[in-house]
C-alpha cells in the first residue's frame, strides 16, 4: 500500500516513515510542506495520504487544504489528517463531501502503533477513523429535532463506537452486549437515518458521516 506522508517536524516524520515501513507500507513520498504535498498527491496517486493539518509555508491549515483539493481532483482519495488539537472546523471540512476514506486523529494517537496503523488501514479501505475527542467535540452541537435526535441512548453509544471505526465484535465487547444486539442497533440506526439499502460497510460509513457532520 503506497502512502504519501506530510509532516513538517523531522523527528515525527522520520518516526512515522519507520513505523509505516515496519508494517509493510510503501512510502511513495515524505514531505514537509504544502507545495510538495500538492505535487506528490497529484503525481504519485497514493493509496492513502497521511497529512498534518498545519504545514509550511502558511502554518495555518495548509496540509488540510492540500488534501481537500486532492480529494476534489481525485474523489474518494483516502486521507488521514493529524492534528495537535481538536479543531471542529477542520473536522467538518474533511467530512463535507459526504464520502468515506477519511480520518482525523490527534497526534497523541500516533504513539500507539497498533491503533495508528489500524486507523491508516481503515481509512485506506474507505472507512472512517475519528479520534474519540474529535467525536465528543462534534457531538456538543447535536440538534434534537433532526433524524439523529431520534436515536436511543444505546444507539448513540453504538454510533459513537462506529465513528471510531470499531467492528461489531469490538462494539459488542465494549458495551458488553451480543453481536446480534449490535447488528439490531445498527439496522435501527440505518432505518432512522433513512439510509438506502446497500452493503453494510457502505451504510456504516454513511451513518458515521451523518452522525458527525451536522449542525
Amino acid at each position: 500500500m503506497r502512502v504519501v506522508l506530510a509532516e513538517d517536524l523531522f523527528l515525527l516524520r522520520d518516526g512515522l516513515v519507520r513505523l509505516l515501513e515496519a508494517y509493510e507500507f510503501e512510502i511513495a513520498a515524505a514531505v514537509d510542506n504544502g507545495p510538495e504535498l500538492t505535487r506528490a498527491l497529484a503525481e504519485l496517486e497514493p493509496d492513502v495520504a497521511i497529512v498534518d493539518v498545519r504545514l509550511p509555508p502558511s502554518f495555518t491549515d495548509e496540509g488540510l487544504q492540500c488534501a481537500l483539493q486532492a480529494r476534489r481532483e481525485r474523489p474518494g482519495l483516502p486521507v488521514l489528517v493529524l492534528s495537535q488539537h481538536v479543531e471542529q472546523l477542520y473536522a467538518r471540512e474533511l467530512l463535507a463531501d459526504g464520502t468515506g476514506g477519511i480520518g482525523y486523529l490527534l497526534k497523541d494517537r500516533v504513539f500507539d502503533a497498533e491503533q495508528f496503523i489500524d486507523a491508516v488501514r481503515r481509512v485506506a479501505a474507505g472507512g472512517t477513523a475519528m479520534d474519540p475527542q474529535v467525536i465528543q467535540q462534534l457531538l456538543t452541537r447535536r440538534e434534537k429535532d433532526r433524524p439523529m435526535g431520534r436515536l436511543t441512548p444505546r444507539e448513540r453509544e453504538v454510533m459513537e463506537l462506529m465513528a471510531q471505526g470499531r467492528s461489531n465484535a469490538a462494539i459488542a465487547g465494549q458495551l458488553v452486549i451480543t453481536e446480534r444486539a449490535v447488528a439490531k442497533h445498527t439496522s435501527n440506526i440505518f432505518n432512522k437515518l433513512q439510509l438506502p439499502p446497500s452493503d453494510d460497510d457502505n451504510r456504516r460509513v454513511l451513518a458515521v458521516l451523518a452522525y458527525l457532520d451536522r449542525g
